[in-house]
């Protein structure tokens, strides 16, 4: 998967496929046409509350895919300037890493292509967090 370059209505067509999931299901869970789906499949992106519905009918968090990639291709935060003000918006303490984002990572280390301290610097993933993904490998 790509997680660089995200197609979510390729994913969730794949999803779909996967599950075999009936059409006219689909229609009466999200309240549409054949052709609205159709339609869907073709977007790279999608609404929200929309993403959230397919999420639940296809039992699949896409949700993770838009997080992971955040994990590897958001710009680190620089450690000088300080936080910003606090607001009503949860504040979650650890990151999610799902199973591409430790392969991908586990991948750039063991093909020489970075160490461990270049993941480390460029991740921002914790030094004991990314060693215990090595022993387990």
């Amino acid at each position: 998967m790509n997680l660089k370059s995200i197609h979510i209505g390729k994913l969730i067509h794949e999803r779909v496929n996967e599950l075999q999931m009936p059409v006219d299901r689909i229609e009466k869970f999200l309240k549409c046409s054949e052709e609205e789906i159709e339609n869907m499949y073709l977007q790279s992106s999608i609404d929200t509350f929309l993403l959230l519905r397919w999420s639940k009918l296809l039992e699949y968090n896409f949700f993770r895919i838009y997080s992971a990639h955040l994990i590897l291709y958001a710009p680190p935060a620089n450690p000088g300037t300080p936080s910003k003000q606090k607001g009503n918006l949860p504040v979650f303490r650890k990151n999610i890493y799902t199973e591409e984002v430790k392969n991908f990572i586990l991948e750039k280390i063991s093909s020489k292509e970075m160490t461990v301290n270049e993941v480390i610097l460029k991740y921002r993933i914790p030094k004991t967090t990314l060693h215990k993904w090595i022993k387990k490998a």
